[in-house]
């Protein structure tokens, strides 16, 4: 780990309160694998610490530069540890699942305060807390189908929980939620309003906190109400247009849906990678009727997949290094794909219980 990377998480105690703050302003706090590392460590380290009773996990903004929780991984990383063939690669996604895990199920409330970005990883962090705080600055996305990826993380899970097929359109468009919308579909719990953050986290870490009771009366008390949403009310659209069996069955309903809302949507998914859509949702529908850890070893095997076959390089490299933004997906269009192609996806390429995430 470099000097640098050393310094992107700040693991402090205060009273009863492990406080994590994600210390990568410059990019966005993107995770490495020695930040994946550092949260892991501090989470085991508290877990059987009888003196923390929960922990706060943050995110740092630079002046000028959006607020951000975290906005996923390190992709500039992906890229060149997927051209050199770097072991590392896997690591990362072995790893990262892990903390995912780890969060989800730990013993003690966590507290992730979702301001401004959260998205990607940063989202596979936070959607295992037990208290989702947003605030009005909150863009909270799993953007993944636009780099020729699947929302990971966690995502086939937690978004196929969510009410009706909003899951598949979250999931497959990328939509960018507010804080009203995260609420109404099940993806935080409590607003409160960014200026009053940092008098909330004072008054966690200030007094003696014994208990996930007092935990959470703090926090309440600085909630406010949400900010109204504005996707529920395209919810009976989702609900018929994603619904279909296949990608090309929802963007032919799409085409025949002549309201401005359809038209939209159907270019959002028309410049997404074909190939990733179609993966995208077969791992939502695969994922409603799993656990967590089965979910995520599906995922691990299915991002295998994805820098093997080279669409999730291409994305990355038209989005973040040459910039382009325009992909050469394979194949480039919906009507090219085969039934076959996504399924592909799904084949464990590990031997027998030798998955790195049998252990979960």
């Amino acid at each position: 780990m470099s000097h640098d990377e050393a310094l992107w998480v700040v693991a402090e105690r205060h009273r009863g309160i492990g406080l994590l703050t994600l210390n990568r302003p410059h990019a966005l706090n993107a995770l490495s694998l020695g930040m994946v590392r550092a949260i892991g460590e501090a989470l085991q380290a508290w877990r059987d610490d009888g003196e923390i009773a929960a922990v706060v996990i943050r995110g740092t903004s630079r002046e000028g530069k959006s607020p951000a929780f975290s906005a996923g991984g390190d992709l500039r990383f992906f890229h060149q540890a997927a051209l050199a063939g770097d072991p590392l690669l896997d690591d990362f996604f072995t790893e990262e699942y892990r903390l995912d895990h780890l969060v989800h199920r730990y013993p003690k409330p966590v507290v992730a305060l979702m301001d401004g970005i959260v998205m990607g990883g940063g989202m596979g962090i936070a959607q295992g807390a037990a208290l989702r705080v947003v605030t009005e600055r909150t863009k909270m996305a799993m953007p993944e189908t636009g780099i020729g990826l699947f929302p990971d993380v966690g995502g086939g899970w937690f978004l196929s929980r969510c009410p009706g097929r909003m899951g598949e359109y979250l999931a497959l468009t990328g939509h960018v939620l507010g804080a009203g919308d995260a609420i109404a579909l099940g993806l935080a719990d409590v607003h409160v309003r960014a200026e009053d953050l940092p008098a909330m986290l004072e008054s966690l870490l200030d007094q003696p906190m014994d208990n996930e009771a007092q935990v959470r009366a703090a926090v309440a008390a600085r909630a406010q109400a949400a900010p109204g949403g504005s996707l529920l009310a395209h919810s009976a659209a989702i609900d018929l247009h994603f619904a279909h069996a296949s990608v090309g069955a929802i963007v032919n309903s799409l085409r025949q849906d002549r309201d401005e809302w359809a038209q939209q949507t159907l270019a959002v998914l028309l410049r997404r990678s074909p190939l990733m859509l179609a993966v995208t949702l077969e791992q939502l529908r695969r994922a409603r009727t799993m656990t967590l850890a089965d979910d995520l070893r599906m995922e691990r095997i299915l991002v295998w997949h994805c820098f093997r076959h080279g669409e999730t390089i291409e994305g990355i490299r038209a989005l973040t290094i040459d910039k382009d933004r325009a992909p050469r997906w394979n194949p480039p269009r919906i009507e090219d794909l085969s039934p076959q192609a996504a399924l592909a996806f799904f084949a464990d390429p590990w031997p027998a219980g030798k998955h790195p995430l049998s252990g979960l």
